[in-house]
């Protein structure tokens, strides 16, 4: 999709909605990261799920890893 990547600390009701919309406009791939083992995990796999629905190809994956917040490269 994109050379860019953000990363968005906090996968909840926010964050979700955010990586959404950001993934929606093509402005970036995402990452979401938390704290909470599987939670972003499971948020970014839901946002993939409903690429069809919203006639969107976009990339999101979640991790409970700080690290991936690093450029790579």
């Amino acid at each position: 999709m994109s050379d860019n990547k953000i990363s968005i600390i906090g996968a909840g009701n926010v964050g979700g909605l955010t990586a959404l919309r950001i993934a929606q406009e093509k402005l970036a791939d995402v990452v979401l990261i938390d704290v909470v083992a599987g939670l972003a995990k499971g948020k970014a796999f839901d946002l993939e799920d409903s690429r069809a629905i919203v006639n969107s190809d976009y990339s999101v994956t979640g991790s409970d890893n700080i690290k991936d917040l690093r450029v790579q490269g």
